[in-house]
């Protein structure tokens, strides 16, 4: 398999399309959004799997001057705006206006399959992450959409596919999610990925677990992962020994000492070499 695959000339790119910030309060969504772009940039094997069969585009921060202001929710001439998708002004909403251009010109390219697009919030009172779907008449569309959520769900353990939601409330039409999920056909799916500002509960527990910067890029890592199973790429990613660092040259024991020969005895010590044990992981599981 060669590296760049889906970027053949001819070949047709399947994109997956991810925003975040368009609320400059909602700052875990940016933890979040850099946990999905160091993992896909990184020499992860499964990161590699990705690169080579899916096209990422990555708007990290839709509202650039109100995050700058400080702002909670609007931008810095007022405006929400996960309000005005359905006709942004280039002028008083430039970065939504030039978002959407690019994702309207990508559908139109018939050498491109626009699957997916998430837009990555915070929530101020619900716990754990979790998403918002769209409805569609269409009872098939609307089952496949459950499937990337159900994935993630079983990836990260502070998602919660009970809290996730599909709806078509008239207050959200002017959202990225509602417009984009009207606008692309039958083959695109498009969320809100909220994730709160506080804590999560992990399943069979009670307890209240404080997120952290750590804890909410390791949902974004968790985010990219799921795209490996509803793929199915997994038999592609190999199963390589990680190596681990060693502080210092050890010397293999004197002849002399024929009993210190082994596996299980070089070290002048006696106990046995851990490195074996702990070098053959599982490159899935490094989260």
């Amino acid at each position: 398999m060669s590296t760049d695959d889906n970027l053949r000339e001819g070949a047709e790119q399947k994109v997956v399309f991810i925003t975040g910030r368009v609320h400059p309060g909602e700052t875990p969504s940016s933890f979040v959004c850099q946990g999905i772009i160091d993992f896909l940039i990184s020499q992860h094997p499964i990161a590699r799997v990705l690169r080579e069969h899916l096209v990422f585009k990555i708007a990290p921060m839709l509202n650039p001057d109100g995050v700058y202001l400080g702002n909670y929710r609007c931008s810095l001439m007022g405006f929400d705006l996960n309000r005005h998708w359905l006709d942004p002004s280039p002028w008083a909403h430039p970065t939504l206006h030039g978002v959407k251009q690019l994702i309207i010109q990508m559908y139109n390219d018939p050498k491109t399959s626009l699957e997916f697009y998430i837009d990555i919030h915070a929530h101020s009172t619900m716990m754990n992450g979790f998403m918002y779907g769209n409805i569609f008449e269409d009872e098939e569309r609307f089952q496949r959409q459950a499937i990337f959520p159900k994935l993630l769900c079983q990836n990260a353990e502070d998602f919660s596919y009970s809290s996730t939601s599909f709806n078509r409330d008239a207050v959200k039409a002017g959202t990225g999610r509602r417009f984009l999920g009207g606008l692309l056909d039958h083959t695109s799916y498009c969320y809100t990925l909220e994730v709160s500002f506080y804590s999560y509960i992990i399943g069979g527990t009670t307890a209240a677990v404080p997120y952290t910067e750590e804890a909410y890029m390791k949902l974004g890592r968790n985010v990219a992962r799921t795209f490996l199973d509803y793929y199915r790429l997994n038999p592609l990613v190999e199963k390589v020994a990680i190596p681990m660092p060693r502080l210092r040259k050890e010397k293999p024991p004197p002849y002399k000492h024929p009993l210190l020969r082994g596996p299980a005895r070089n070290h002048p010590n006696g106990k046995g070499d851990k490195k074996s044990s702990m070098n053959h992981k599982d490159p899935s599981n490094s989260f």
